[in-house]
């Protein structure tokens, strides 16, 4: 990981907040509002994106080329600028576009600042309750309507007292989502569809385990950051490095992260 001096830390931390205040402006207006319609990005299943969607990722890329115009950009919406800075802003405007359209409030905005060796820092932002969970350069710290506190992952050693999350019931392939059983018919709570949402309330302390597979270097590097500044922890399903996507184990502990990846990994 590059080192960044403080002047620089605090700019990217400065920016970030700037891309989820924009972000939050241009998709306000559009949620829970009758009639909201969306495009369908996946052939042959349903992969949706809405107007909200991309104003957001515009209004970020806009602050971007005002504060960062040196630095690359990977975005869900409008794919991978270059730049020149070694560092690269990954967002993804609105993670959970179907709980968007569906009305529920788990969705969000994530923005990351990754070097070549990935994740510096992250926002996960949920801007219609007035959330934001930020992580990494020197920051670990939730606010919302009840104020401001640390982010401090739970100690929770057992996995039958472990809270487990994941997005979809269906966890990527007939063998992925078989892994996932074997995980969850040992947890002591298993609940679904909370998109990033899920990864906050890891590293706010209020769960234990959130697993996925099927993911983008978008989906997960916000939370990465942001759980890691908990002092929580995330990998692939074989214990190694997740911010490329595909499959994730987040946890907040090496103790649960261990017994989730064994069961994660057991034959049968």
């Amino acid at each position: 990981m590059m080192a960044l001096n403080e002047i620089l830390a605090r700019e990217l931390v400065e920016t970030a907040h700037a891309l989820a205040d924009a972000a939050g402006m241009e998709i306000l207006p559009h949620f829970r509002i009758p009639g909201l319609t969306s495009e369908n990005k996946l052939e042959g299943g349903f992969d949706p994106v809405t107007v909200a969607d991309r104003a957001a990722e515009e209004a970020m890329r806009a602050v971007l080329s005002e504060r960062r115009p040196m630095d690359a950009i990977l975005g869900e919406e409008f794919g991978f600028s270059d730049g020149a800075s070694g560092l690269t802003w990954v967002l993804d405007p609105i993670d959970g576009t179907r709980g968007f359209i569906s009305g529920t409030p788990t969705w969000g905005v994530l923005i990351a600042v990754s070097d070549a060796h990935g994740p510096v820092l992250g926002v996960i932002d949920q801007p219609y309750t007035g959330e934001r969970f930020t992580g990494g350069l020197g920051q670990a710290v939730w606010t919302g309507p009840r104020g401001t506190g640390p982010l401090r992952a739970r100690q929770t050693q057992a996995i039958e007292d472990a809270i487990l999350f994941t997005t979809f019931p269906e966890v990527g392939t007939a063998e992925d989502a078989a892994a996932f059983r074997r995980v969850s018919a040992r947890a002591k709570l298993t609940r679904y569809g909370m998109d990033c949402y899920a990864y906050a309330l890891l590293a706010a302390g209020q769960i234990d385990l959130v697993i996925e597979a099927g993911l983008n270097a978008y989906d997960i590097q916000a939370p990465i950051a942001v759980i890691e500044a908990a002092g929580g922890l995330v990998t692939d399903w074989q214990g190694g490095p997740a911010h490329g996507g595909g499959r994730a184990l987040a946890a907040a502990n090496p103790a649960v992260h261990a017994a989730a990846l064994e069961l994660l990994n057991a034959s049968g």
